[in-house]
C-alpha cells in the first residue's frame, strides 16, 4: 500500500463503526481465501488486518478505562 492509501485507510478505520470494521474483516477474509493475490496484495491485506487489530485493541482498552472511571465492573 502506498502512503496515501494507508493514510486513507487509517482515517476510515478511526471513524468506522464496529459493524463497518467487521464487514471489512469479512471482505479481507474473502480476498485471502480467493488465492488470486500477488505477494504485494497479500502484504497489503496483512497490513490492513494488523491495523484493524490495533484499532480494535485500542478501542477495547479505552472501553475498559472508561468502565473503571465510571465504576463499572469489567
Amino acid at each position: 500500500m502506498n502512503k496515501e492509501t494507508i493514510k486513507a485507510f487509517i482515517a476510515w478505520l478511526e471513524s468506522a463503526t464496529a459493524e463497518e470494521i467487521h464487514r471489512r474483516i469479512e471482505e479481507i477474509r474473502f480476498l485471502e481465501a480467493s488465492a488470486r493475490l500477488t505477494k504485494d496484495g497479500q502484504a497489503d491485506l496483512a497490513l490492513a488486518r494488523r491495523l484493524i487489530d490495533e484499532e480494535l485493541i485500542a478501542r477495547l482498552d479505552l472501553s475498559r478505562v472508561a468502565d473503571r472511571r465510571d465504576g463499572k465492573a469489567g
